[in-house]
């Protein structure tokens, strides 16, 4: 068996706090501590309630990728549309343009603060 334990997106040096309002707040994840020999680079590291962990590393200079991106599922139609008025709410700019482009499930996308594209779906069994 194979799961995947977590995906790492980047951000600039000294904007933890940032991250934390985004991948706390706005998502749901828990932070968790990085080892002590990691944090000394900076950047946090977060935790989904199913497990799977984003990893935000500094990166100088910072590049979002264009495409590249986590997805993050949710168990409701009412979870999806939830976290993106919370999203909205934190001043994120939640792009519902393509809810309905992909047969199997509704979905968002927003950018984090440091301009990673994070994607929600919610599989809807069809």
């Amino acid at each position: 068996m194979m799961r995947i334990h977590h995906v790492q997106v980047g951000m600039p040096a000294g904007n933890e706090d940032e991250a934390r309002t985004f991948y706390a707040d706005g998502l749901g994840l828990t932070e968790v501590p990085k080892p002590a020999e990691l944090a000394k680079r900076g950047g946090a590291w977060f935790r989904s309630p199913g497990g799977a962990e984003i990893h935000l590393g500094v990166e100088d200079p910072h590049r979002p990728q264009a495409k590249a991106h986590p997805a993050l599922a949710v168990e409701t139609e009412a979870g999806l549309e939830a976290m993106g008025a919370r999203l909205a709410d934190l001043g994120f700019d939640v792009d519902w343009s393509q809810r309905y482009n992909a047969e199997g499930f509704q979905r968002f996308h927003v950018r984090d603060p440091f301009g990673n594209r994070v994607e929600i779906v919610w599989p809807t069994g069809n």
